[in-house]
């Protein structure tokens, strides 16, 4: 928390004095939205040494609850202040975000006050028996710092140091840069926020709940020898299935994005969107989306069994990565304006991918699992995916977008019959997933 203080305020001086400042009269509160995001970052981070502690006990009820009531909260009162009062600007949007810090942490803090000393956490045999434990203090019989899990915990702050700048780079490139104006970065933003709806809403969870998952049944550091053979079969099995999910979801929104991007703008804001640059970067957005599915799964795992020193070692190809990402952002801007930004993502996605791939094929290689074969969909359904594609991409041009109503419902017609076959053909050719999805 008092590094978070430190931060929020030297970041918020920054953004105020060395930054381009939009213009008050088209974005007015801007300084008052800084402090206020400022202090709401404080504010969840009080709340994280409670989010560490239900993430590490498995309460998953809790975290969905929590999110959802917070982003609730959060959507309904930018709705309610955007239609009564439009003209507070920034204000609008700094105080839904203060309001979903607030709820998040109080939701956790109610929870755990109410279940810390009950007999149900006394049943579970919790470690932690008063709110007070949680706060910081001197333990008398032990060392101030215990150096091995500080030098751990700095290889996982350097690491997420960096995985920040490869999962947002585009970010500090269009604000300190300038490369784009407030006009493009206002179309990326909003095709940002639609295109990675898939990535927060299935993704997201996924990858979080897995990697818990994969941390409690495999065991950090050790080979795959020295792994027990039930859990290694176990994580195996459900490694395999869970590639083959992602990856079959994120095809399915590459092929059927591409050619509907154009449409979803249209009727969600207009022309002003879907006549620019917006279907084009939607498009290449559907293709990223394929890349994130496939590395959140890939990653956590690998995440999951590292060891320290490969930590370490990950770190460097990161930093390395790290610089080439924002480097390419920067050059595929100047060449193809906000759609580099999209390709520079698939480039650095794709390179972490391999990375993930190659670790875990080389964990995996001395037993008899293959659980990357999940990467290999049927070639029946590949068939199917490339036909859909096909004829949506003839639909799009035919009766897409300024030929009317009936030739717009012609063409979500037509995705729908697609969209049919394709999910008929999952059904039919990997029962073995369907299955999984069913029972799990």
């Amino acid at each position: 928390v008092p590094l978070g203080v430190f931060w929020s305020v030297f970041l918020g001086l920054v953004w105020l004095r060395l930054l381009e400042v939009p213009d008050p009269s088209v974005v007015p509160h801007y300084q008052a939205g800084v402090v206020a995001f400022g202090l709401s970052a404080v504010v969840e981070l009080l709340g994280e040494p409670l989010w560490v502690l239900a993430q590490a006990h498995l309460f998953v009820r809790l975290k969905v609850i929590a999110e959802s009531l917070s982003a609730v909260s959060k959507c309904v009162l930018t709705v309610i202040l955007v239609i009564l009062y439009p003209q507070w600007g920034l204000y609008i949007f700094a105080l839904a975000q203060l309001l979903y810090a607030s709820v998040l942490v109080m939701c956790y803090v109610i929870y755990f006050v109410m279940f810390l000393g009950s007999p149900e956490a006394t049943k579970k045999s919790f470690p932690i028996a008063r709110m007070k434990a949680l706060l910081p203090k001197m333990v008398e019989d032990e060392t101030f710092l215990n150096w091995k899990e500080a030098r751990l915990t700095w290889s996982f702050f350097k690491q997420s140091f960096l995985k920040q700048v490869l999962t947002e780079g585009e970010r500090y490139v269009m604000t300190f840069l300038n490369v784009l104006n407030f006009g493009d970065q206002g179309v990326y933003d909003v095709v940002n926020n639609l295109g990675s709806l898939v990535a927060r809403f299935i993704f997201l969870p996924i990858e979080e709940s897995f990697y818990v998952f994969f941390a409690k049944v495999l065991e950090r550091g050790k080979n795959v020898k020295d792994q027990k053979q039930d859990d290694l079969a176990m994580a195996a099995y459900v490694l395999e299935l869970l590639l083959k999910l992602v990856l079959l979801i994120g095809l399915t929104i590459t092929v059927f994005g591409y050619a509907f991007s154009q449409l979803a703008l249209d009727i969600y804001g207009g022309s002003m969107l879907s006549s620019g640059t917006g279907p084009n970067l939607l498009r290449c957005y559907s293709l990223y989306v394929l890349f994130l599915a496939v590395n959140g799964v890939t990653e956590c795992f690998t995440f999951a069994l590292m060891c320290k020193e490969e930590v370490d070692r990950y770190n460097f190809v990161m930093l390395a990565l790290s610089f080439t990402f924002l480097c390419i952002s920067y050059f595929l801007t100047h060449w193809h304006g906000s759609v580099g930004f999209v390709l520079a993502n698939c480039f650095n996605m794709g390179i972490r991918i391999a990375h993930s791939i190659h670790y875990i094929h080389d964990f995996f290689k001395e037993s008899t699992y293959r659980p990357l074969t999940g990467l290999l969909p049927s070639p029946f359904l590949i068939i199917v995916y490339i036909t859909s594609g096909i004829v949506t991409v003839f639909s799009e041009v035919f009766f897409c977008c300024d030929k009317g109503w009936i030739a717009r419902l012609v063409h979500i017609s037509i995705g729908a019959l697609c969209f049919a076959a394709t999910i008929i053909t999952i059904f039919c050719t990997e029962t073995k997933l369907v299955h999984f999805v069913r029972s799990q």
